[in-house]
């Protein structure tokens, strides 16, 4: 099956698929997961021949885990820079079995220092083990090198920051939607009947039916050669949301879309190209309330795990779902044309594009069908944020901001959340001081609490009166009196007591204590354990460290059938104070 739930189609009888390394060595293929084809010559690399058809070969055998033009791209762009490294040495390689350990430490030591260093290392590193030549020897042991992991530049918003894009997000998208909304209202009308032909809604209402079969108004060809939009005067203009803008988004209040949902869910930028039409779950008599099922494409999980389903409720104004209808409202008109003209085309994300006759240059993502454009590039981002005065593409921003505000992956794995999302975040950590000093308190007064408070003595007093675990030096002074005087603690609560004295004749029975109630662990659950006895072994623990451990362990050896009795009572908790 596919990632969709469709039949996968078995390829014809005696299909081999083809090698990407051309026979000539020298270009290889890469298709993309579109069916997409794009080469890459290494012919154009300033290296001597051998070494070109090396590269060439590590590069086609890399390219295997590719589906996308841009990943290609990049390694291409990065093994061109190697290149050109070894170009300009005094005596460059023929080949890659002429790589020495020096000319590997001079190429490390110029790219080390930076993010965007140290990612063309690991890539061009990546493509060198490749090559059998290179898998054992010196040369190897330089590769294998650990090269340091790029410090995240991307910082979550603050929450004036996030605000003002979200607020101008919000803003482009909901005039857009209440735009569609209202003109949608009156091609409905008009399409029941409920609109007098002759009026200004009726005459409204065909233009908007003529927009809506093919995604322009009316045009008229004027003296200048250019068109113009016939019933302009009725329309109010030629502006695009006076225009095929009354049923249609347009790149920006898309890119506005994509802004919102990201803040909302945390969606990665890549989603948006190829995210499908949200389709509603089953329900069970529910009609207050309608949950989707929005399927989101991961390129970066690896086959076979590239699809999730997140289900999300539209259950009033203030719920996730209600972005999900809007967005659907919004883009109904574009889906329904872009379904007509190419029939099974459903993808959520799709607007009225300025200049429909553009050339379609980006194969990674979806062709254009007629003049409608889908999901959102990196450019279109950087485009939006510059048309609202704001510092640079917001979605990597706004993703780490809601990954690090829900706190718990979304779209990456346990370890890439707590690496990349939270422990670099500057607001997080700021965040974290309060939590952290805290703890460290509460840890630091447990810590207090659960020492022995009580004196070590080398021998007994007599004058002091003996307990089933101390010696006790005066109980009128307990800091758990009774009602009716004298001490009310438990005996193992005198290990806290400043008036317990312990000498070496306890150490025999204490140190059998320590080891019976260590004993415990295997048969209590964590809970129970803390609640019960963690405080009693944690001063049991710090009087051994305070006796000293070789003491500790000798005194084992000593322990009488009389210590063995009483510290089974005080286990069971039957010898009573």
């Amino acid at each position: 099956m596919s990632g969709r739930g469709r039949k996968a189609v078995l390829p014809p009888s005696g299909h081999r698929a083809e090698p990407p390394l051309a026979p000539d060595g020298l270009v290889v293929t890469v298709t993309n997961k579109a069916g997409y084809k794009a080469e890459f010559d290494f012919a154009e690399l300033s290296v001597a021949e051998p070494l070109q058809r090396s590269l060439a070969t590590v590069f086609a055998a890399q390219s295997r885990n590719w589906t996308s033009h841009k990943t290609a791209r990049t390694y291409w762009t990065k093994i061109g820079i190697f290149s050109e490294f070894l170009a300009q040495m005094d005596s460059p390689p023929d080949d890659l079995d002429g790589l020495t350990v020096v000319t590997l430490q001079s190429w490390r030591k110029q790219h080390i220092s930076g993010n965007t260093g140290k990612g063309l290392l690991s890539t061009v590193r990546m493509l060198l083990q490749r090559d059998p030549r290179l898998a054992a020897g010196s040369v190897a042991e330089e590769l294998a090198r650990r090269i340091p992991k790029p410090k995240p530049s991307k910082q979550s918003y603050e929450e004036s920051e996030r605000d003002r894009v979200v607020l101008a997000a919000q803003r482009q998208f909901r005039s857009a939607w209440m735009r569609i909304s209202e003109n949608t209202r009156l091609l409905n009308q008009w399409q029941a009947g409920g609109i007098v032909e002759s009026s200004r809604e009726g005459r409204l209402g065909e233009v908007l039916e003529h927009l809506s079969r093919t995604g322009d108004v009316p045009r008229t060809l004027l003296p200048s050669g250019q068109s113009g939009a016939t019933n302009r005067r009725l329309l109010g203009g030629q502006a695009p949301e006076k225009t095929w803008g009354r049923l249609f988004l347009t790149r920006e209040e898309l890119t506005a879309l994509a802004v919102v949902l990201t803040d909302r869910f945390g969606w990665n930028l890549s989603v948006y190209d190829r995210v499908p039409a949200p389709t509603k779950a089953p329900s069970a008599g529910e009609t207050a309330s309608k949950t989707y099922q929005v399927q989101i494409e991961k390129r970066r999980a690896g086959s076979g795990r590239w699809f999730s389903t997140e289900n999300i409720t539209d259950s009033g104004a203030d719920s996730p779902g209600r972005l999900i209808t809007q967005a659907l409202e919004a883009t109904s008109h574009g889906r329904a044309l872009a379904n007509t003209l190419a029939p099974g085309t459903d993808l959520l994300m799709v607007a009225r594009a300025y200049r429909p006759e553009q050339e379609h240059v980006d194969l990674d993502r979806p062709a254009p069908v007629g003049p409608l454009a889908f999901g959102v590039s990196g450019e279109m981002g950087k485009w939006w944020a510059r048309s609202h005065g704001l510092g640079g593409s917001p979605f990597q921003r706004a993703r780490r901001t809601t990954v690090t505000d829900e706190g718990r992956p979304l779209q990456h794995t346990q370890g890439t959340h707590e690496s990349v999302y939270v422990l670099p975040d500057k607001r997080v950590q700021r965040a974290s001081r309060d939590v952290f000093e805290a703890g460290a308190r509460e840890a630091l007064e447990q810590a207090k609490a659960a020492v022995f408070g009580g004196t070590i003595t080398a021998k007994a007093d007599p004058g002091h009166e003996e307990t089933a675990t101390v010696d006790c030096e005066d109980e009128e002074t307990s800091p758990w009196p009774t009602p009716g005087g004298g001490c009310g603690a438990d005996f193992l609560l005198c290990l806290a007591c400043p008036n317990a004295h312990v000498h070496p004749g306890h150490h025999p029975r204490l140190a059998h204590l320590h080891q019976q109630i260590q004993s415990l662990r295997s048969v209590l659950d964590d809970h129970t354990f803390h609640d019960r006895w963690n405080s009693h072994l944690l001063r049991l623990e710090d009087l051994r460290d305070k006796i000293g451990p070789a003491a500790w362990v000798s005194a084992l050896t000593r322990v009488t059938d009389t210590d063995r009795t009483i510290v089974q009572l005080l286990v069971k908790k039957d010898l009573a104070p």
